[in-house]
């Protein structure tokens, strides 16, 4: 017999919402939600669409989440559908079944049962649910974040159910998260035959010392909680592809990943004196995707490690590793932030799947911190 989040779960899957479309999925979340009692403001930005559901008064839960999914890539390399969720073995197959669709039916079948057990619970139970995770985030969770702090209104705690595990449900959790800031510099030179380079003023070899000693720049020795800030090239191009031709420019993209150790202005700041110690003609933009965040132990790290144990035997190490996550928009309100959620070893590839059995496990782990913090 198939369990009451699986059947959610696949329900989700079989909508194909690639980011930031949501197609259908938040209005059957909501009426679940309706069901028992919650209610639910929609935000929808463009052509993102978001949701703040509430039911109680008090102190605040909230569960955080996104219907949005990657594109699953060319049908051919999967081995099914990869918007017909399919069981084999044991694990639930298709597109966002864990990252996030598996945690998505946990959490609501979750409250489902909390409600029926404790329907005069006691402080605020939530939901924060936006389809535009997966790309921009312009529109989504920060849109919410800004209504709730325009309401003057508040999230004492809230679980991202971003897939935090690596090899068993809530053996990692994540308490915060690096930074993340993007360069697209690009260094001007003057195009001309390559034969000829004294009439032109080729950019790439301008720029290939340049690169380097920005490669090699330190910016600090991490922390605690955070490891060393890393800087890495995500693209870079010149020329058109003929060999007799000196580029007029070259294109090199940055992605700084950074913790509470530095901040945005000093990346920048020595970043453009490698640039200016060169003197050279070049433009840079900056794009800022988030600034590290951090939740240090209190109330709902030590509930969520100690239901975490009840259920594994073993506490789940604390992490700030990985990419940004929706948590950073959510922890400017002075939240109290953490993410658990599913294993991550098939998130955004082909033949993405969760374990049967993980579901169920996370559904219980969500309803055990419900009740330990409501109740």
């Amino acid at each position: 017999m198939i369990c009451s989040v699986t059947k959610l779960a696949q329900k989700l899957i079989s909508i194909p919402s690639i980011s930031p479309k949501d197609l259908g999925c938040q209005d059957i979340i909501i009426k679940r939600l309706y069901a028992i009692g919650f209610k639910v403001k929609v935000i929808n930005v463009n052509d993102t669409k978001n949701f703040w559901a509430f039911r109680g008064l008090g102190k605040t839960l909230t569960f955080a989440g996104h219907t949005d999914v990657v594109s699953p890539g060319q049908d051919k390399y999967w081995q099914s559908d990869p918007f017909e969720p399919v069981i084999r073995n044991g694990f639930l197959f298709g597109r966002g079944s864990s990252d996030m669709k598996g945690a998505l039916a946990a959490m609501i079948v979750a409250s489902e049962r909390f409600v029926k057990k404790f329907p005069n619970h006691k402080g605020r139970l939530s939901f924060l649910i936006t389809s535009d995770e997966e790309s921009s985030a312009v529109n989504g969770t920060i849109k919410v974040v800004e209504y709730l702090i325009s309401k003057n209104d508040v999230i004492d705690y809230c679980l991202v159910g971003e897939p935090s595990s690596t090899s068993k449900v809530g053996d990692v959790i994540k308490n915060g998260r690096r930074g993340s800031i993007t360069a697209d510099l690009t260094i001007h030179g003057v195009q001309g035959h390559i034969a000829y380079p004294d009439l032109a003023d080729n950019p790439i070899h301008k720029g290939l010392p340049i690169i380097l000693e920005i490669l090699s720049i330190k910016f600090d020795n991490g922390n605690d909680f955070f490891s060393p800030t890393s800087i890495n090239i995500a693209n870079i191009h010149a020329g058109n592809g003929t060999n007799n031709i000196i580029p007029g420019s070259l294109f090199v993209q940055f992605n700084v990943r950074f913790s509470t150790e530095v901040s945005e202005i000093e990346i920048k700041s020595r970043i453009v004196s490698i640039l200016d110690k060169y003197n050279i003609n070049y433009s840079i933009t900056w794009f800022l995707s988030g600034k590290p965040f951090l939740t240090k132990k209190g109330l709902l790290i030590d509930t969520v490690m100690q239901s975490i144990f009840y259920f594994n035997k073993k506490e789940p190490i604390l992490s700030t590793s990985g990419g940004t996550s929706d948590g950073r928009f959510i922890s400017l309100m002075g939240s109290e932030v953490v993410e658990l959620g599913l294993i991550n070893s098939t998130i955004h590839k082909v033949n993405e799947c969760v374990k049967i059995s993980d579901l169920q496990l996370l559904s219980y782990m969500y309803e055990d911190i419900m009740k330990k913090l409501l109740t």
